[in-house]
Order: C-alpha cells, then sequence, then structure tokens
C-alpha cells in the first residue's frame, strides 16, 4: 500500500471518531506540555543563575571563614570566623596572582533619609572590592583609598535603596542616617538586578570597611573577602597561594585544616549548573509519566479500534491486502494521533509557560533540544504502545474476520 494511501486512510478513519481521538490525544497533549513547562522553567533558573553569578564580578575568588561544631551539629558558616583585615592586607602583599582584594563587613540595619527609611545589608569594603565586583556608578563618585584610611561617613547606594529613599531625584550629596550615624551620599551603584538565590543586588548600602568596623559594628570582625585572580585560567593556583598565605597568617600546623574555604566563580557556576540540570531533568521526567499515560490510552482506543474494525480487516485480506499492509495502517495511525497530541501539546507548553512567567515572574526559557525531544518522544509513544495493536490485526485470518459480527 502506498504511503499516500496509508495517510489518507489513517486521516479518514482518525476524523470519524472525532471525539474518540480528541480523548486518546488528551494524554500526549497533557504530557508534552507538562514537559515542555518543566524544562523552561528548570532552563529559565540555570540562565538566570548563571548571569547572577557573571554579575559578580571578574575571576572572583570568596574567602569566607569555616564553620564549627557543637554536640556534633553545626553552627553555620562564619562561626569560626579568624578573617581580619591583616589577612587581607597580607593577600594584597604577598600573593603573586591576586590583582585585587577586599575585605567586607557585613551587618543589617536601618537606613532614614529622603522620603523615607529603608532596612538593607551594609556592605563595608575597601575600594579594590568594586575592581573586583566589576561595579561603578550611575551617579556620583566611588570613594577613595584616604576615605577609606581616615573612615569617612561616606556611602554609596544601590539603585534599589536609591529608588526606594529618593524617588524624586538625584541623592548624591544628600545627608542619610544608617542606625544612629549621619552620612553623606557620594554615588549611586549601576544596577545590577536580581541575584537569584543571594537575592536583589542592588538593596545595598556600601561604604568604607574602616567606617563600618568603628561606626556600625564596634568591633574588627570581617564577614569574608573578594579577591579577584589576573587571568579564569590563573584562579585554581591564585587559589592555592592565597590559601597558603592563609595558612601560614593563622600559623597553622601541616596537620591542622583551613579554618577557611575558598570558592571562586568557575566552581559556583559548576556546581549550580549541574544541580540545576538534574534537576530540570527530574522535573522532566516526572512529566513524562504523562506521555506514557497517554501512550496507555492510544493502545487501549486501537485495541477496541482493531475489535470494532474487524469485518473491515476481513475484507481487505480477501481482495489481497497483505498482513504487512494492515500493520502499517494501524500503526500510521497511532503514530498520527501522538504526532498531532505533541505539536498541540507544544503549543499548549509554550502558552503555559509564557503565561507562568507573566503571573509569577518566573524566568523560563525553552533549547530547540527540548522541543524536538518531547516532539519526538510523543511519535516514539506512537509507535511503542501502537505496536501490539497494529501487529494483533494484522495476525486476524482473512475468514474469520469476515465471521466476525
Amino acid at each position: 500500500m502506498k504511503q499516500s494511501t496509508l495517510l489518507k486512510v489513517a486521516a479518514e478513519s482518525i476524523a470519524r471518531n472525532k471525539m474518540r481521538t480528541l480523548l486518546t490525544m488528551l494524554g500526549i497533549v497533557i504530557g508534552v506540555a507538562a514537559v515542555i513547562v518543566m524544562v523552561a522553567i528548570g532552563n529559565g533558573a540555570r540562565i538566570q543563575i548563571e548571569s547572577s553569578i557573571k554579575k559578580m564580578g571578574t575571576n572572583v575568588i570568596m574567602i569566607m571563614p569555616t564553620s564549627t561544631t557543637k554536640a556534633a551539629a553545626s553552627l553555620g558558616a562564619a562561626t569560626y570566623n579568624k578573617l581580619t583585615v591583616a589577612d587581607a592586607m597580607k593577600i594584597k602583599r604577598e600573593a603573586t596572582l591576586v590583582s585585587a582584594v577586599s575585605p567586607v563587613v557585613v551587618t543589617e540595619t536601618q537606613v532614614i533619609g529622603g522620603q523615607g527609611n529603608w532596612k538593607t545589608r551594609i556592605n563595608g569594603v575597601s575600594t579594590d572590592f568594586f575592581k573586583i565586583r566589576d561595579w561603578s556608578t550611575s551617579s556620583g563618585e566611588i570613594f577613595t583609598d584616604a576615605d577609606v584610611r581616615s573612615g569617612r561617613k561616606v556611602a554609596l547606594l544601590g539603585a534599589t535603596v536609591a529608588r526606594r529613599l529618593f524617588s524624586n531625584g538625584d541623592p548624591v550629596g544628600a545627608h542619610i542616617q544608617i542606625g544612629r550615624v549621619p552620612f553623606t551620599v557620594v554615588g549611586v551603584l549601576q544596577a545590577k538586578g536580581g541575584g537569584g538565590g543571594a537575592g536583589d543586588e542592588d538593596d545595598v548600602v556600601v561604604m568604607p570597611y574602616t567606617t563600618a568596623q568603628i561606626r556600625l559594628k564596634g568591633d574588627v570582625d570581617i564577614g569574608h573577602m573578594f579577591a579577584s585572580a589576573f587571568s579564569a585560567g590563573q584562579m585554581p593556583a591564585a587559589q592555592q597561594e592565597i590559601a597558603g598565605i592563609l595558612r601560614e597568617a593563622h600559623k597553622l600546623k601541616p596537620q591542622e585544616e583551613d579554618d577557611f574555604f575558598l570558592r571562586n566563580q568557575i566552581e559556583i557556576t559548576r556546581a549550580i549548573t549541574s544541580t540545576t540540570r538534574t534537576m530540570s531533568a527530574l522535573l522532566a521526567a516526572i512529566a513524562s509519566i504523562s506521555l506514557v499515560v497517554g501512550g496507555i490510552g492510544i493502545m487501549n482506543i486501537m485495541l477496541v479500534s482493531v475489535t470494532e474494525r474487524t469485518h473491515e480487516i476481513g475484507i481487505r485480506r480477501a481482495i489481497g491486502a497483505r498482513g504487512r499492509d494492515v500493520l502499517n495502517q494501524f500503526l500510521v495511525e497511532s503514530i498520527t494521533m501522538s504526532v498531532m497530541g505533541g505539536l498541540v501539546g507544544l503549543v499548549a507548553g509554550y502558552v503555559g509557560a509564557a503565561l507562568l512567567r507573566r503571573l509569577t515572574g518566573w524566568p523560563v526559557a525553552m533549547p530547540l533540544s527540548a522541543v524536538l525531544i518531547a516532539v519526538g518522544f510523543s511519535g516514539a509513544v506512537g509507535v511503542f504502545f501502537g505496536l501490539y495493536p497494529a501487529r494483533k490485526a494484522a495476525a486476524l485470518r482473512p475468514i474469520d474476520a469476515l465471521r466476525y459480527e
């Protein structure tokens, strides 16, 4: 039987039972749509996180204090903090592969000024921080090394804080109160946008670390440090160099563990990308169950169709149709329904992903490979679950089929 004839007969059979066809396709439609939406969410999250990590800066290395334990329970990061400004200065003096390093003093407090007040994160840093993070100002200027040495009460506002406190104009030169201390705004930082799991990057006030230590925290602790290697290829070697300098500074013996840990952008990107890909694959696998259920529905309907059309099969065999022709006829019908369901599901998935992004603000992104896999898998479901009914139809003896009532 010619391919065109097969397709024509399959189309006529499908059109003859519209409601049954729609119900049969429904499982495939739901399955493909679910896969599309889940993959779009997972891929969108991965792209957003990668973008957020790139916003961290250039060849960034994070230096964090280790955690300590009590009664075999971890008390969390920074509970065993031995990082000091002296450590940062030692790295800056002695490291040959590090282009910049900045201590970071972290606290959170209320900021008052302009049209109201806003609770935000305070970062006390050195001028190297802006080189490492590749962060410039949209208005005003970054504070200077002289400001850091003198502990001057100056601050840079993140875009979110500037918008919350000074929605009607440029805050440069204005006076604000951070905690109970008056500060002068010297600049507004360029907007970086959301920071994935880290929140809003722009919801921050940045000041000299000396000012944060003396005026706000009242101690010499630093939360962590940022450093930058001269090139991406030198990041592993730069980490080893920093580790050696810190071990020497902390007078650690060879058998003693580090009281700090280092992470670089590449490691963070790889870890998060691997996690999001695993989650995307898991979500897609769960959604694929709907495709299997849809395939079982196709097999059931095709078995019913074989029973209903037994007499028709007998007539076809009697006038010369081969078993292979009958098998191909039913297989084409099954594949056609699956592929049609896959295409409708593809459209539904795209609409669903767009609607989800509009309603929730979640990022979504659909790679072409996922589209091809989803539609291809729906066609494979049609072949797999349509093969048994098709073989059953092809195996009918013509005389028995003609006698069937």
